[in-house]
């Protein structure tokens, strides 16, 4: 009752005085992710034999592990190791370890000494005793800042290269070529080891000792760690020579396939040391003697040798002009024999007698029989490799052989001189790769030769193949060969036209090729020209058709060897000024400018003047210096400056073609800033927005217009510097601050303002991180003015941030675009279908027919993920294809070729209706966001912390890039 009466009072009291009551502390919870090696030992413990923990074990390896949690998970793995009896789970254990070793941020030095524990008590298996070398040597390779631990590994290496396991001594081996150091430090414990381990000459000694073992896996891994010493810089000795020339004839193709490459590094070391023959007192040099063996594996039994044998042949560049020309020739040449001095000759004469007694059998025989080997400086077997390879019946051998003799040519025109009937003879090759690759080389070497007539028949017979490819190197190679007479000339130019008779879509790749081999040999073509243009010096002829491929193919000829002969106007006709003219202004690249005397026309431009593109270039440089005065977009007299400044700089890439790039990259950098000028004007922005709503939708278009020119300055051009980029970047915001600007006057409610307001501030951030290197060039432009301001923009109201960013948008200057030193503008040219012919292409409304596409790129960068081929209907609707990765062919540099099929398909139309068909651009713009949502109290709008835009998306788009060609189909209903 008493303490009932008590609890009463305190209630009332407490009420009274309100003393607070005691809350119970809150419990703090702690998230952390599981532990990988917990996991793991229970699911080992859960294992009841070898089979479950070995199907564990591979469920664990499927998964990644954390750095911090590797240490642990090792532990478990050993501690399970050592109670585990079965071979495959420790085997599958060790190779755990290793794959561990490479996890990101782990250090493995902490599993050394356990790992080396664990190999050194392994006694039941050699296969893990080969896997745990392997771990060691990922652990080696993980540490290379660790001289300590890879001279440990190493002396682990050497005790366990005896095993008579072939996969320990090849584990040993590689171990001993990936870590062996070449200033290794002497060890106090044993001071023969040390010795043995420390030096380069000790390692190769070791290893060489292995180039005889009995496994031939054994030797070939030897040979592997000796080539593996050298790549890692250390300096082979020469001894290894002898060794190597004699595993070129082991019983094993893996390991003449290396001692191939070990005879040619060799070579490259000591190039001018002299070996003697076996068998005889002469020497050569040593990279002679080495060609001479590598040429001899060219017929090895193996064709992997084969290859390799006659690719190494190429590189060795230092080989002497005889032994180099031997390889043409099966027969030994006189100047590779061993000659004997007449001293020699009089001796062995007066020893045996001048004439024979008769009295014992074969008293004149010679006195001593002589081995071919013994007297030859190179061994008859490899006499003639390259022929040898170029009639090899693996065509991968053959184009090995081609590849080598293309590189030999190039550093020796009399060596090119003598192998082009060698090279021509593989035009006739039954494989159509090796061919190409032939046309190919002889493209490469063509500025040491000049073809003879029964040489260039054999070229030319190649233009009836049926592949495209192959025709258009031809043409290609025809360009840049020299020909030695006119009936050359005549032969080439017939055969030309009955390919472009039998094959139409070779139309400008044999003009082009034309124009290239008139200007080699305007001398050549000379006399052939009233027989070419059919003149005669008395009597009038026909006037040609100019419709006729064939008579333009004859006249780009003629124009263009006239460009280098002032004597041959002298021999046109009228009607051929009059066609040429035509064609100049038609056909511009292919016809070159001329000074035609006596026509009237004086046909001549900008183009054949000296020092043409040192003035256009200073031109270009003086019209953005002109441009740079304009201090305001909105100063008296800046737009007209501006549209002058455009249509001088389009006139200068359409009249200089080696500045074509940059005059359009000034010119659509200037047509921005003019767009931006409109945008500005000073009317739109002091009259109240309902009365200016044509106005602001104008100023919208043409803020969305600057956007795509700059994704177009970004991504149509190829050689921007930094520098470019960044002004590129800072006209993009200009425009997007004008956007911002116009989205404040044209839209109501507040959320849509502070999320682009919020976006804006992400790409000032963006623009800053990404440009910062260049910021000092951007003084007192928009940019400059925007980061000064940052700390009031980011803690103001939308609205005064708009206000503000109109302000400085209205101020702003016009940023001086410096010029690029080398720029290429990226070009497509869709070359079929050409879009002239009226019969319209006819099928079955609901199936497809396929539109051959034929195009030339030039200045595309990665063509085969860019390039999209788009199909406009009239109806408005638009197909974009992707070609295949195997569509694009590179006949040159910066020059792509497309050629595919693009599948049409609609319904049935009552007439025929034209298609549009372009090529597109893809570009991706990526653009990181530093702005995060937790940072936005920082802003000054925190009641709007859920409406926070994502971090901005990579901005994708196309861009046109070629012309559009129009065609003709008629999609027919189908009949019942």
């Amino acid at each position: 009752m008493a303490a009932h009466l008590k609890k009463r009072v305190y209630e009332e009291f407490s009420k009274v005085v309100q003393i607070p009551h005691e809350e119970a502390p809150a419990k703090k919870l702690r998230l952390s992710k599981p532990s990988k090696s917990a996991a793991l030992h229970v699911d080992l413990c859960k294992a009841t034999n070898s089979t479950d923990a070995l199907q564990y074990l591979l469920q664990f390896a499927r998964k990644p592990v954390e750095a911090e949690s590797v240490e642990g998970v090792v532990r478990i793995l050993l501690d399970h190791y050592y109670k585990e009896t079965d071979n495959s789970v420790r085997l599958k254990i060790a190779s755990l370890l290793g794959l561990l070793s490479k996890t990101q941020g782990f250090s493995p030095d902490c599993i050394v000494d356990d790992a080396i524990n664990t190999l050194n008590n392994e006694i039941e298996s050699h296969q893990v005793l080969a896997q745990l070398l392997d771990t060691l040597l990922v652990v080696g390779t993980q540490l290379p800042e660790s001289p300590a631990v890879r001279q440990r590994l190493i002396e682990v290496a050497w005790k366990h290269l005896s095993d008579t396991y072939f996969g320990v001594r090849n584990k040993c081996l590689k171990l001993l070529g990936c870590l062996g150091m070449v200033d290794a430090p002497l060890t106090k414990d044993n001071e023969g080891l040390g010795t043995l381990l420390g030096g380069v000459r000790d390692v190769q000694s070791i290893i060489s000792d292995y180039f005889g073992d009995q496994d031939p896996r054994v030797r070939t891994a030897a040979l592997k760690a000796m080539l593996q010493l050298h790549e890692r810089g250390m300096k082979i000795h020469e001894i290894i020579y002898d060794q190597a020339c004699r595993l070129l004839s082991d019983d094993y193709e893996q390991v003449r396939s290396a001692a191939v490459q070990m005879v040619w590094v060799l070579s490259q070391l000591y190039p001018e040391s002299i070996v003697p023959i076996p068998s005889s007192n002469e020497e050569i040099r040593l990279v002679d003697d080495a060609f001479g063996k590598i040429s001899h594996m060219v017929s090895d039994g193996s064709w992997m040798v084969r290859v390799q044998a006659a690719k190494t042949l190429g590189s060795m560049l230092q080989v002497s002009p005889h032994f180099l020309e031997q390889t043409l020739d099966k027969k030994l040449m006189s100047d590779l024999r061993r000659k004997r001095t007449a001293h020699e000759r009089a001796k062995d004469l007066f020893t045996s007698g001048e004439f024979s007694s008769g009295r014992k059998w074969a008293d004149d025989a010679p006195k001593e029989k002589l081995d071919t080997n013994t007297v030859n400086l190179i061994a008859s077997g490899a006499c003639g490799a390259f022929v040898h390879g170029l009639e090899d019946e693996m065509f991968e051998v053959r184009i090995a052989a081609v590849e080598a003799l293309c590189q030999l040519a190039r550093s020796s025109p009399s060596f090119a001189e003598k192998c082009l009937d060698f090279l021509v003879d593989m035009f006739n090759d039954e494989i159509e790769e090796v061919r190409l690759q032939s046309i190919h080389v002889l493209r490469e070497i063509s500025t040491h030769i000049t073809l003879r007539e029964d040489q260039l028949d054999t070229v030319l017979a190649v233009l009836e193949d049926s592949s495209r490819d192959i025709r258009e190197a031809l043409h290609e190679l025809i360009c840049y060969t020299n020909v030695s007479t006119k009936e050359c000339i005549q032969l080439a130019l017939l055969e030309l036209l009955k390919n472009l008779n039998k094959y139409p879509t070779d139309r400008n790749s044999v003009w082009k090729c034309l124009k290239f081999m008139g200007s080699r040999h305007p001398t050549l073509v000379l006399p052939l020209v009233p027989e070419l243009l059919s003149t005669h010096p008395y009597f009038d002829t026909p006037e040609p058709d100019m419709d006729d491929p064939a008579y333009i193919a004859v006249l780009v000829l003629v124009f263009n060897a006239a460009k280098s002969c002032p004597t041959m106007p002298a021999l046109f006709s009228d009607h051929t000024f009059r066609h040429y003219a035509y064609l100049r202004d038609s056909l511009s690249h292919l016809v070159p400018p001329l000074r035609l005397p006596g026509s009237g026309l004086d046909l001549v431009d900008s183009r054949c003047g000296l020092g043409s593109v040192e003035s256009a270039q200073l031109f270009l440089q003086q019209s953005l210096n002109r441009v740079s005065t304009i201090q305001n977009l909105e100063a008296p007299g800046a737009k007209d400056l501006l549209n002058f400044t455009i249509r001088d700089l389009q006139r200068l890439g359409e009249l200089q073609t080696e500045l074509a790039g940059a005059a359009d990259f000034c010119a659509t950098y200037l047509r921005c800033q003019l767009l931006l000028m409109k945008a500005l004007q000073e009317k739109l922005w002091n009259m109240a927005v309902p009365l200016c709503f044509k106005q602001n939708v104008t100023a919208t278009a043409a803020a969305q217009q600057i956007l795509e020119e700059t994704y177009k300055l970004e991504f149509l051009y190829s050689g921007l510097e930094s520098r470019q980029v960044a002004t590129v970047h800072h006209v993009r915001l200009q425009a997007k601050a004008l956007q911002l600007v116009l989205t404040a006057r044209t839209r109501q409610g507040l959320d849509p303002l502070i999320s682009s307001c919020e976006k804006f501030l992400q790409d000032i951030e963006s623009f800053q991180r990404l440009f910062l290197a260049e910021l000092p060039h951007l003084q007192d432009s928009f940019v400059d003015k925007l980061l000064e301001l940052m700390p009031r923009l980011s803690s103001c109201k939308p609205v005064e941030m708009v206000k503000i960013l109109q302000t400085t948008l209205r101020q702003s200057g016009l940023l001086q675009l410096r010029l690029p030193e080398q720029i290429h503008r990226a070009t497509a040219t869709i070359i079929e279908p050409t879009g002239e012919s009226d019969n319209p292409l006819r099928f079955t409304s609901g199936l497809v027919v396929a539109l051959d596409i034929d195009a030339t790129l030039e200045h595309v960068q990665n063509p085969q993920n860019t390039v999209k081929v788009q199909v406009l209907y009239p109806d408005g609707q638009s197909h974009v294809i992707h070609p295949k990765p195997g569509d694009f062919r590179k006949p040159g540099p910066d020059r792509h070729r497309l050629i595919t099929q693009v599948y049409l398909s609609h319904t049935a139309w009552t007439e025929p209706s034209q298609i549009e068909v372009r090529l597109l651009l893809a570009y991706s713009s990526s653009s990181t966001s530093l702005c995060s949502p937790s940072s936005a109290s920082k802003l000054g709008w925190s009641e709007s912390i859920d409406s926070l835009p994502p971090p901005e998306a990579a901005v994708e788009g196309t861009i046109p890039f070629s012309k559009p060609v129009k065609v003709y189909i008629m999609p027919k209903p189908s009949r019942r």
